[in-house]
Parts: structure tokens; C-alpha cells; sequence
């Protein structure tokens, strides 16, 4: 049976165990895009605390890709020293880091970016603000900057990179009919809709050379009307994994989904953990690549399980580690509590303050 404290790897990164924080916003970078110190800090206790492999929060490849306040870029190549500090810093803990790629298309923030969002097509676009649909020529230019920033991230230091084409962000927008009606080579069959960022995957792939892991996250579903289902995610998925892919993390929903979306309420027992594991199960028989699997686990019995009955390689927490990040450790030390995590999600609004995200009732806890 395989232990979730086996050691493993994915494309040569060796892992101590099986756990993965997944990404997560922090708010915690400059307002340039830049790492603080505050974000070292923050990402070093989780390595201190255990956790196998660390996912940076999105950090944004083109400027009108940015979504939020304090959020990293990876955009030029001025971070790459602010971003070394990190990786060496995670690295002297015996941890591992890779940092997550992303476009946030139409949900780019114009007051935040000063640009105006790029759009996939012109349909619906489920925001108030204007958007620019992406010309041939500008979609070129979105996947050269995922290379590019891939390159960085590689001198920077990171042990590998993820691709975000999840949660509506602007490579599943191109993924999903719900925001994608083009006509041209980037609309209509799956293939074309993939496209580009197959192609992001295989020119990184040149530029990174074949031991250095690319990861991505992808919906199993979105949740929307015309959006993806499984059917279509696991065809992309083979696709992706043809073209270089070395591993994927399932997850689903977008900010559009309601009470679908990704960071779901009402985690209350072991019932309502892991409300993605049937779509795991299915990529994970449909793929050769490590799965990862995020989405409301909290409880040690919850997290072997799905590792020991083949639903996921990897096991993908967020919120937990946000109250708890020494979690890991203590699951280690034989102290399998469940997370304290209340899955109320104030955590995520409180990260829109100059303190960062946190757990609201974290003084209860005792790390």
C-alpha cells in the first residue's frame, strides 16, 4: 500500500512525501509584482512544516494578465532576484518550490494592471469593465510570454513550473466553449481550442529541456453552461500529456460557478472532502502522469485513502495550510487530527488587506 510519507518524484523532482500545497494567492507580494520578504517567510514555514512540494500563488506572465492586489509577476526579468531569495530560501529547508504561470484574461483588474483585459472571443464576457478580443498575432504574443516566463522561472530557481488552465482564467478560457465561439484555428473542435496552450507547453519544453517538470492545473469541469465536462478535460489531458505534460492537478469550477466553484464552504466531515475524487479517479485511469488532487480535504483518513485506493498520486491542500502550516508534520508525528480549517473562506477576503491572507481564527489553534 503506498504511505503518504513515501518518498516519490515527478520528472526527477524528488518529494518527501505526497503532499502539495497548491496555489494560493497570499497577497503578500509588492505591489510591483515583486517578492517580499513577508512571502519568503510565509513560504519557508510551510517547508519547515512539512509540506512536500510548495506551489507559489499565480504569478502573472503579462501585465494585463493581473488579477489581483500584491500578486507576484513573472513577467520581466527584474523579479528573478527577489524570486532566487525564495527559492534558496525553500531550498536551505530541504523543501521543494515551483512557482504557477498565469493569464487571467478577462478577469485582468484594469484599475490594477492599467490595461484593458484580453478576451479569448466576444462571447459573453461576464464582466462589466471592456475587454479587447485577442487578435491571432496578440495570442502569439500570450504564449511566448508563458515561455519566456518559464525561462525565468527556471533561472530563478524554482524545481519546476504549473500552467493555470483552470478556474476561468484565460488557458481555460480558451479551453471552454463558455468563453470561447472563435471561428479561426483557436475555436471549435477541442484540438484547435488547445491549442495554444499545447503549443505553450512544447516550446517550453525546448526551453527547459527534458528534466525539468511542468506541471498544470486544469478543470475536470467548469460548471457552466457550455463550459467543460470531463468528456473534453480528458481528452485534453492526453493531449497535454502527449506534448510534455509531467503531471496534473484536478481541479474545477470558476469565480462563475456559484457553489461549484473551486474554494468551496460547508466542509463540515469526511463526507464532504475531496468533492473532485470521481473526476481524479477517471483522468488518473486515463493518463501515464502523476494526478494531483485538490479540493476541500482536511483529514489525514481522507488523504490516505485517496492516495491508497488509486484516486490520486498526490494529495493538494490550500486553506488547511493557511490556519495550520506545520499540518504535515504534525499528521508525521503520528497526531492525525483533522485540519481546524472551517472552509468559511474569510481567509481569502482577508488577503485583500495589507496583512496578507490569514486565518481569522488561527489564535484558537495550537501549532
Amino acid at each position: 500500500m503506498r504511505d503518504l510519507f513515501e518518498i516519490s518524484e515527478i520528472n526527477g523532482m524528488k518529494l518527501n512525501n505526497r503532499f502539495v500545497r497548491s496555489a494560493t494567492w497570499t497577497g503578500l507580494g509588492h505591489s510591483n509584482g515583486t517578492c517580499s520578504q513577508r512571502l519568503v517567510d510565509l513560504l519557508v514555514e510551510l517547508a519547515r512544516g512539512g509540506v512536500g512540494l510548495i506551489i507559489t500563488g499565480h504569478a502573472y506572465v503579462q501585465k494585463n494578465g493581473k488579477a489581483g492586489p500584491q500578486q507576484l509577476a513573472i513577467d520581466r526579468d527584474s523579479v528573478i532576484p527577489g524570486l532566487k531569495l525564495l527559492t534558496d530560501a525553500i531550498h536551505e529547508h530541504d523543501g521543494k518550490i515551483i512557482i504557477q504561470l498565469s493569464h487571467s484574461g478577462i478577469y485582468g483588474d484594469p484599475k490594477l494592471s492599467g490595461h484593458v483585459p484580453s478576451s479569448v472571443s466576444n462571447k459573453g464576457t461576464f464582466v462589466s469593465y471592456p475587454v479587447k478580443v485577442l487578435t491571432p498575432g496578440e495570442i502569439e504574443r500570450v504564449v511566448a510570454s508563458f515561455v519566456i516566463a518559464a525561462e525565468r522561472s527556471m533561472k530563478a530557481g524554482f524545481d519546476g513550473i504549473q500552467l493555470h488552465a483552470a478556474h476561468g482564467y484565460l488557458l481555460n478560457q480558451f479551453l471552454s466553449r463558455a468563453y470561447n465561439n472563435r471561428i479561426d484555428g483557436y475555436g471549435g473542435d477541442v484540438v484547435f481550442r488547445a491549442f495554444p496552450l499545447v503549443e505553450i507547453v512544447r516550446r517550453t519544453r525546448k526551453v527547459v529541456g527534458p528534466l525539468y517538470p511542468i506541471l498544470l492545473k486544469l478543470n475536470s469541469r467548469d460548471y457552466l453552461e457550455n463550459g467543460l465536462e470531463l468528456d473534453e478535460s480528458l481528452e485534453i489531458a492526453k493531449i497535454l500529456e502527449n506534448a510534455g505534460v509531467d503531471a496534473i492537478e484536478i481541479s474545477g469550477g470558476t469565480r462563475e460557478s456559484g457553489h461549484l466553484k473551486s474554494a468551496r464552504t460547508g466542509i463540515i466531515d469526511e463526507k464532504d472532502e475531496a468533492y473532485f475524487e470521481e473526476d481524479a479517479r477517471a483522468f488518473r485511469k486515463h493518463l501515464g502522469i502523476p494526478v494531483i488532487l485538490v479540493g476541500g480535504i482536511r483529514s489525514y483518513e481522507t488523504a490516505q485513502r485517496l492516495l491508497s485506493s488509486g484516486a490520486t498520486d498526490y494529495i493538494s491542500m490550500s486553506r488547511p495550510f493557511i490556519c495550520q502550516p506545520n499540518l504535515i508534520n504534525k499528521w508525521r508525528s503520528g497526531e492525525v487530527k483533522r485540519s481546524t480549517c472551517l472552509s468559511d473562506n474569510e481567509c481569502l477576503g482577508l488577503g485583500l488587506h495589507d496583512n496578507g491572507i490569514r486565518c481569522r481564527w488561527s489564535s484558537r489553534v495550537t501549532f
